[in-house]
């Protein structure tokens, strides 16, 4: 059984929580760490974990510990991964891995110093089963050439939302507004189906909220699959739309929600061929612990078995660095190529 360690006693973690349990006896929660000190003891309380800490290397120092998830805000992930690595202890790491080009280059150099350690980041929307089923329809090319890709990520969050912690919306912490911290499970998800982007042009700007980072954006893509496509991303509308993509090939169509496929091929479909999904278009806490469990799961076999997760380090970075192209796109007004 792997003993698992918590930083950050914020509204991620609960999720991490549900999903070391879920692991059964893979798995248990052992320490918790927040720099607020009643918050890691109500944690620990409402939990069950066995110790608390406040400095998060006393955490790493504890050679109980097996595994650390990173749950602090994005700007603290690459920082706090490299110190478990240090340590010896395996990393499961929120979303996004890093915020930076220079962080994440410094990220995945140091992670490879050190290949007894498993890293895994949280791009839990490629384990839902509907993703599985699109991913292995385009791997197998059944409907011919992919033509074009579009994710449109239409959320809602109030100001009350941004006013709650003081590294929300900002570029130092965040790294960025709707498309990083909000859309950026969107961006990985249609990077991952297209074959990855070559080249951006896009437009993201502060339309509604009193934030210093983008609100709204619209982004043209160019893919290695030869295929284009589009991402629109926002928190600014109400009320929020259910986030779809639409994966279009020379011989059909693929369309879908959370809530389930609309059209396969050329057929449309009445009601879900899959389970239904939760949504997160207004609660970024609702996805809930049936999506962070696979991740988990996934990174536990990773340590056992002596392989690679199904999101590490290289992969993980992949959206991060899309948006940090349509960023840059935004603001030069000028295609950037990855």
């Amino acid at each position: 059984m792997l003993k698992f360690g918590i930083i950050g006693c914020g509204v991620i973690a609960p999720l991490h929580v549900k999903a070391i349990k879920e692991a059964g006896n893979q798995a248990s929660l052992y320490a918790v760490c927040d720099i607020i000190e009643d918050r890691a003891k109500k944690f620990l309380s409402d939990h069950g974990a066995k110790k608390h800490y406040v400095n998060y290397f006393d955490m790493l120092n504890d050679k109980e510990v097996d595994v650390v998830c990173i749950c602090t805000p994005s700007g603290m992930h690459g920082e706090m991964a490299i110190e478990c690595a240090k340590h010896g202890k395996h990393i499961l790491c929120e979303k996004p891995m890093e915020i930076t080009t220079e962080k994440l280059d410094k990220l995945e150099n140091e992670i490879s110093k050190y290949p007894n350690i498993k890293m895994g980041c949280v791009f839990q929307r490629r384990t839902q089963e509907i993703a599985v089923k699109v991913k292995k329809a385009i791997d197998d090319g059944i409907f011919g050439k992919l033509v074009m890709g579009s994710a449109y990520l239409k959320m809602y969050r109030s100001a009350d939302y941004y006013k709650s912690a003081d590294w929300r919306a900002t570029w130092e912490w965040d790294g960025g507004g709707a498309l990083m911290n909000q859309g950026v499970h969107g961006v990985d998800l249609l990077n991952w189906f297209m074959g990855g982007a070559t080249s951006v042009s896009a437009v993201a700007k502060t339309i509604v909220h009193d934030i210093k980072v983008e609100d709204t954006a619209v982004a043209v893509l160019r893919f290695g699959s030869g295929a284009i496509g589009t991402i629109e991303c926002t928190t600014s509308i109400y009320p929020a739309q259910d986030t779809r993509f639409e994966i279009h090939f020379e011989k059909g169509s693929i369309i879908f929600t959370d809530k389930g496929i609309s059209l396969w091929g050329a057929q449309e479909i009445s009601g879900s061929t899959v389970p239904d999904g939760p949504s997160i278009k207004d609660n970024p806490a609702a996805l809930g612990s049936l999506s962070h469990t696979p991740i988990l799961l996934d990174l536990i076999n990773a340590i056992n078995n002596n392989c690679q997760p199904m999101v590490g380090p290289k992969e993980g970075r992949k959206a991060v660095d899309l948006v940090l192209a349509i960023y840059k796109s935004s603001k030069t007004r000028k295609e950037v190529k990855l």
